[in-house]
């Protein structure tokens, strides 16, 4: 199979797209030689196909990087030119962003603005670690005058790392810039069904001067590449973004091998509250954001919504127009919000969760049916009359579908924004801050947002509680996931025993 080939998007024209597997900084086949179709989610479209790797291509992947973190990578690459590394890349993803934009909308089907926004976050993501690379610091500890004490922040080794398709390039940039700052190597397996992105970046960190075998990524399977990955005895830390149930399955098999360290960022059904006393149309305007932001398909969407008595009516007509006013239609028109759904199947099963909700008396308020007649576009929409128990409100949908209740009192919401089994993010709206302060600390969620959502910065960690993940992504919190920490003890004086 070409290991590349000439594609063409509305907003950059023709260029030049890899295919293959990123091995050791070379372009190559899988062993087996297989291929999978990459699809429009806008159009059905195939758009190419890539190379699949298997298991034994991820043997191979594994030695390479096994190879470079042993060699100068580690003994005698400094902390600084890690970080002039890093920044070099930063420096090219701004000088391709419109490419690798329109490589996103291309193969997600995110609107274009939006892709711009993740390409940016991408770039600054990657200078922000290249800035941490020389400042990763142990201590000096004080036991007695007659030892010196300290410890020393230690690379990992060689680091499995999955991305989800919904953010491809932002979630390989917030798992592959701590990663390469703190002296690992890495190899990285794209989601199916968004490769391309990655790929590209890929050739750009070769660019950016990165040494053979220190960033490996290849494309594959989930359920063959993913599975090898997590198995794998010379492996020694994985890191997984994606669903729950999958998250569960990884971490079995890190356990059954080498007992690999694992972090992971799973799922989430975010509370979004909203107080009698909230500016009601900025509430709004954050609600709409919070969970039609990526077309739905985002772990912390503000899924289910509780509105105060108070202002509930007025709420969900004022909820209603807006959700209508967004536009949904073809990724590559400025003006659009909401794009596709990123496959078949993400629709079918978006679809199964709206019919649910019929099913066990929810009132759609809005939306519910298939938007267009081509491509996988589902019309924003508005679930009320919802309880507690119904599947719409307790199980993570992933797409453009919110369910909104009504609450009398504080505590009540904070009982119903605790009642999941996730604890990825939550919000508050309200103008006391008094009550803002007070509710956030007692919402079991890894972030909270207070009179906006989804604002996230590569500064501030990222995870949850509960179900909703181990560990935290971005600030300085990620660093710690990709180091060991060493305790070294000197004696100076005393007794020999």
């Amino acid at each position: 199979m070409p290991l590349f080939a000439q594609l063409k998007t509305p907003l950059t024209g023709e260029y030049t797209q890899p295919t293959g597997l990123f091995i050791n900084n070379e372009w190559v086949e899988g062993v087996d030689k297989k291929t999978f179709d990459v699809i429009n989610p806008a159009t059905e479209e195939v758009i190419t196909q890539v190379c699949e790797a298997t298991e034994k291509d991820v043997d191979i992947a594994v030695a390479a990087a096994r190879k470079a973190f042993n060699g100068p990578w580690r003994t005698s690459t400094t902390p600084l030119q890690r970080g002039v590394y890093l920044t070099k890349l930063a420096d090219l993803l701004e000088k391709n962003l419109d490419l690798l934009a329109a490589v996103e909308s291309l193969d997600n089907g995110k609107s274009i603005t939006m892709a711009r926004g993740d390409v940016t976050a991408v770039a600054n993501c990657i200078r922000y670690y290249g800035g941490w690379a020389d400042k990763i610091e142990g201590k000096t500890i004080d036991i007695n005058p007659e030892s010196f004490h300290y410890t020393r922040h230690e690379p990992v080794g060689v680091c499995g790392q999955i991305i989800p398709w919904n953010f491809p390039l932002l979630m390989l940039a917030w798992k592959v810039g701590p990663a390469l700052a703190t002296g690992n190597t890495v190899v990285l397996k794209s989601a199916e069904q968004t490769p391309l992105s990655a790929l590209l970046f890929a050739g750009l960190a070769k660019e950016a001067g990165f040494p053979p075998g220190v960033l490996n990524i290849i494309s594959g399977l989930g359920r063959i590449a993913g599975a090898a990955m997590s198995a794998h005895m010379d492996i020694d830390k994985i890191a997984f973004t994606g669903s729950t149930a999958v998250g569960r399955t990884i971490m079995k098999a890190a356990a059954a091998s080498n007992l690999k360290k694992v972090t992971l960022e799973l799922g989430g059904k975010s509370p979004n509250i909203v107080f009698d006393d909230a500016d009601i149309e900025q509430a709004i305007s954050w609600v709409n954001f919070g969970i039609y932001f990526n077309h739905g398909q985002c772990c912390c969407a503000g899924s289910r919504v509780y509105v105060q008595e108070g202002i509930y009516d007025k709420f969900i007509e004022a909820f209603k127009k807006r959700a209508l006013a967004n536009n949904v239609g073809d990724p590559f028109d400025e003006n659009t919000f909401q794009g596709p759904q990123v496959s078949k199947m993400q629709y079918d099963r978006i679809m199964g969760y709206i019919e649910e909700g019929k099913k066990e008396g929810a009132t759609v308020a809005v939306g519910g049916e298939r938007h267009g007649d081509k491509g996988y576009f589902i019309k924003p929409t508005i679930f009320t009359d919802v309880t507690s128990k119904m599947k719409i409100m307790q199980e993570e949908i992933f797409g453009p579908v919110v369910a909104v209740a009504k609450f009398k009192t504080e505590e009540e919401v904070i009982a119903m924004g605790n009642d999941s089994a996730y604890g990825l993010a939550a919000a508050v709206h309200t103008t006391n801050i008094t009550t803002a302060i007070r509710v956030s600390n007692e919402l079991r969620a890894g972030t909270v947002w207070v009179n906006s959502y989804n604002l996230l910065s590569h500064a501030l960690p990222f995870g949850g509680f509960g179900e909703s993940g181990i560990g935290r992504e971005l600030g300085e919190e990620a660093l710690y996931n990709y180091t060991e920490t060493k305790s070294v003890s000197i004696r100076l004086a005393g007794p020999i025993f």
